[in-house]
């Protein structure tokens, strides 16, 4: 899977705060770039606690669900498109349908 914009996810952990979130962002991004996500339920098969929404929306738990990742996920093109990363705190606060 193409995964796009990467810097949103860098951006993220390089900050102070958000350091610890370096390395389950690393690893997610390892994941989704060799994944070979065709529907929803090949996100799931491959990340259980993966949370799949409507209209192409998934969410992924990181760092021991701390941070919540939500991308929108173009399966016919191969492309993930993250659209917020942030604390569990922050998630709450957002539409993840719409974001």
């Amino acid at each position: 899977m193409h995964v796009t914009p990467v810097k949103m996810l860098s951006d993220f952990y390089r900050q102070d705060a958000y350091r610890d979130c370096a390395g389950p962002a690393k690893a997610w991004y390892a994941l989704a770039t060799v994944a070979q996500w065709a529907r929803p339920a090949d996100v799931v098969a491959q990340v259980p606690k993966a949370s799949v929404l409507k209209d192409g929306r998934t969410v992924f738990n990181l760092g021991g669900n701390k941070y919540r990742l939500v991308v929108w996920i173009n399966y016919d093109y191969a492309a993930v498109y993250t659209r917020f990363i942030g604390t569990h705190a922050q998630y709450d606060q957002i539409d993840a349908q719409t974001i």
